[in-house]
């Protein structure tokens, strides 16, 4: 009987731990936030414990994950190309929430034009395949706040007149649907790569050199 009794009460404090943590975990976001990094100019040097990769230089993208949820034409056609994801801005943030970001330790040549070391806003013009993507000077707010004026959330707000660089990207089909947003860096080699962005079936990619 005792033994019963020991296992309710075991059963029962389980129980109400379980509840507990589900009342208060916090609501998974929607958007997840996501990195994309490579790194670029160095190579590896033999040492004791094998090979180890020296003298090379971060290139990284924070940005926000939305996902399709069986959404389909996500970018529009026509002159409503863009218009959904753009959500009223007249770029989009490439990405959701917060201000996607690119912090690089390397100046990036994009299309013969260079762009130094630092941190920068990302934007995208949209347009049926003929996309432009934007390094931009904007800070980014951290939280969102709509009376902070210094500062963007996303793309509200974004003005051209701080772009630092702009670059034409390669629009393509891809043979599958990517559920969820993507950046990446593809075909990295030491002296450079491509910065490609995937959703639905979209894939937009701009090609860069590691400048000096």
């Amino acid at each position: 009987m005792l033994r019963k009794v020991l296992f309710v009460v075991v059963a029962l404090a389980v129980a109400a731990g379980v509840l507990a943590q589900t009342q208060t975990a916090p609501p998974r976001a929607a958007s997840p936030a996501g990195t994309a990094a490579a790194q670029v100019g160095g190579k590896y040097v033999e040492g004791a414990r094998g090979p180890s990769y020296q003298g090379g230089k971060w290139i990284e993208v924070i940005y926000g994950r939305p996902i399709l949820r069986q959404r389909t034409n996500i970018f529009g056609t026509g002159a409503d190309y863009g218009k959904a994801v753009n959500a009223g801005s007249p770029v989009w943030r490439a990405g959701a929430n917060q201000t996607t970001r690119l912090k690089t330790e390397v100046p990036l040549v994009f299309d013969g034009k260079t762009l130094p070391g630092g941190e920068y806003s990302v934007f995208v013009e949209l347009k049926p395949g003929a996309w432009t993507l934007i390094f931009s000077g904007w800070p980014a707010q951290e939280k969102y706040d709509p009376n902070n004026k210094a500062a963007l959330w996303g793309s509200y707000g974004y003005t051209p007149d701080r772009d630092v660089l702009r670059t034409p990207m390669k629009v393509s089909t891809l043979p599958y649907s990517m559920d969820q947003f993507t950046i990446a860096f593809v075909d990295i080699t030491a002296d450079g790569g491509k910065l490609a962005m995937m959703w639905e079936t979209t894939m937009a990619v701009a090609a860069f050199k590691v400048g000096s």
